[in-house]
């Protein structure tokens, strides 16, 4: 199980692979999900996947994985 700030998004990869996996939209709707649902956030996994809800998190966690370089909101 991963903790809080380990940098999970990324799967062990730099920060700016993060960062542009990230950027992406479809990669980072399926890795933000996988993410939130392995650090045992089901309801965060669960908004995530949800297209609406999904695109307001891209923005929020893109701006996230730039200040902080990992997911920070309901992760």
């Amino acid at each position: 199980m991963a903790k809080k700030g380990s940098g999970m998004l990324n799967m062990g990869w730099p920060w700016f692979v993060t960062l542009i996996l990230t950027i992406i939209p479809f990669t980072h709707w399926v890795l933000g999900a996988v993410t939130r649902f392995m650090r045992g956030n089901i309801l965060g996994g669960i908004l995530n996947i949800i297209p609406i809800v999904g695109q307001i998190f891209w923005v929020i966690d893109l701006i996230t994985v730039i200040i902080k370089k990992d997911l920070v909101v309901l992760a």
